[in-house]
């Protein structure tokens, strides 16, 4: 087995190269027994990818050899899996997934109860030791059973339950399901609403004919730019393969940065519950913060990447948590991710406050961003050093350390991280003036990349 393919969010391969049914059988066994599931029911899912049907078949032989009934739910989202383990109070779950990688990948995210999802040092790497070391326990003396059941429509009335249904007024909204899972998930609380949807690519197709399943790229989300001004629609929507991020593009045909989509869900969040707990990640914008602390709530920054931030919210029973990379979390989700809730809050938003998207964000974004900025760097500490050493010494400059490097100024600031799997330091830029940006991105690209 390729220990690589165990990452710290989710296990993720090459199907067949680095992951196979073997391998899936394998994570199986060894997922029901770290937890100890044995004699209990375990919910399974996937997605519409090419090698999800055979991968999800093996993996939950492995379950059900281990002694673990399973309750298989066909496709769907990924958060209709964390909904259904929540909703149905299941000791665990899977979905065989690769979000938004390319159609030769596939994976699994793992969850426990609460739908608490398993991450690198709490489970899968423990999941991974224990298939290396070959102490998987055999079969167990009574096999488990399947059963196969049907949460679409629960789900969609879990989703509808975020949103007050009642009055909202008409909205036209272009949807790409990129051949994903928004396309089965969407229709059903669609038609429970008043809003036209423009469908683009809601036939399931893990072969991803038309664009890959991935809207953080921006070539991605090109054609549903010119669909959202070619159809005067209110607003756009894109999801992953999956369904769990969303990314919106305003009536002007404007991609929102995830910060600011989790403005307008903070937004519409705090109208709903006075001095709620937002959580937000380091490298979001100063406008979120901001905002959280205009309309009465409380904005709690913490690192970025949903295994520290769903302990956060738990912690702090925030009701909304909101990331750049287009990961929002809700308290009455079982605190787990949901791009398709974030889309509705934002159409609610909309349809109630009468006013399109850009001119609900004008007054609450007074910055200009960079956007994610990556530099290849062979040894990320010295050039993050190097970096903090140069600012170091400078009045007004404040310093810390929660997420990479955090460097703020006031009227501009950076953020200097690593990621977690490439030798990338990953740059973020935010100033009140557009001049002033540009100018210390420049200069702080030129001290990365040693130019």
């Amino acid at each position: 087995m390729d220990e690589s393919i165990f990452k710290a969010y989710d296990i993720r391969g090459i199907y067949p190269e680095t992951l196979d049914e073997n391998v899936a059988r394998e994570v199986g066994r060894a997922f029901v027994n770290h937890l100890g599931l044995s004699g209990a029911r375990v919910i399974v899912a996937r997605d519409m990818r090419l090698s999800g049907e055979a991968l999800e078949g093996a993996f939950i032989e492995g379950v059900t050899e281990a002694g673990a009934d399973v309750l298989e739910l066909g496709m769907v989202s990924t958060d209709a899996l964390y909904f259904a383990v929540g909703h149905h109070e299941e000791p665990g779950g899977a979905m065989v997934t690769a979000s938004h990688n390319p159609k030769q990948y596939n994976g699994f995210k793992l969850c426990r109860e609460n739908a608490i999802a398993l991450s690198g040092e709490e489970g899968l790497y423990q999941i991974r030791d224990l298939i290396l070391s070959g102490k998987v326990p055999g079969p167990s003396e009574v096999r488990g059973s399947v059963e196969h059941g049907d949460i679409t429509e629960e789900y969609a009335r879990h989703c509808l339950s975020f949103i007050d249904t009642e009055g909202l007024r008409p909205l036209k909204i272009v949807v790409d399901a990129g051949n994903g899972m928004a396309g089965k998930m969407l229709p059903p609380i669609f038609e429970r609403l008043p809003f036209e949807v423009v469908p683009m690519y809601f036939e399931l197709d893990g072969s991803f004919p038309n664009h890959p399943p991935n809207p953080i790229e921006p070539e991605n989300m090109r054609e549903l730019q010119e669909r959202v001004l070619a159809e005067g629609a209110d607003f756009g929507a894109a999801f992953d393969g999956d369904a769990d991020r969303c990314f919106i593009v305003d009536e002007k045909g404007k991609t929102i940065s995830g910060d600011l989509l989790a403005a307008l869900v903070a937004k519409n969040v705090l109208e709903k519950e006075p001095g709620a707990t937002i959580i937000y990640s380091a490298v979001c914008s100063k406008a979120l913060p901001e905002l959280v602390e205009r309309e009465g709530g409380r904005a709690i920054r913490t690192r970025a990447g949903h295994s520290i931030i769903k302990p956060q919210m738990r912690k702090y029973n925030a009701a909304f948590g909101g990331e750049h990379s287009g990961h929002f979390y809700f308290r009455d989700n079982y605190f787990a991710d949901s791009g398709i809730i974030a889309m509705l809050t934002v159409a609610e938003l909309v349809a109630r406050q009468g006013k399109p998207i850009s001119e609900l964000l004008s007054p609450i974004d007074p910055y200009v961003r960079s956007g994610e900025i990556n530099s290849e760097v062979e040894d990320q500490q010295a050039v993050l050093q190097r970096v903090e050493e140069h600012y170091a010494g400078q009045e007004n400059a404040r310093i810390d350390h929660l997420d990479g490097l955090t460097v703020d100024f006031g009227d501009w600031w950076f953020n200097l991280r690593p990621s977690n799997t490439e030798p990338l330091l990953r740059l973020n830029v935010e100033a009140k003036d557009g001049a002033v940006m540009e100018r210390e991105r420049d200069r702080l690209l030129k001290m990365i990349r040693g130019g």
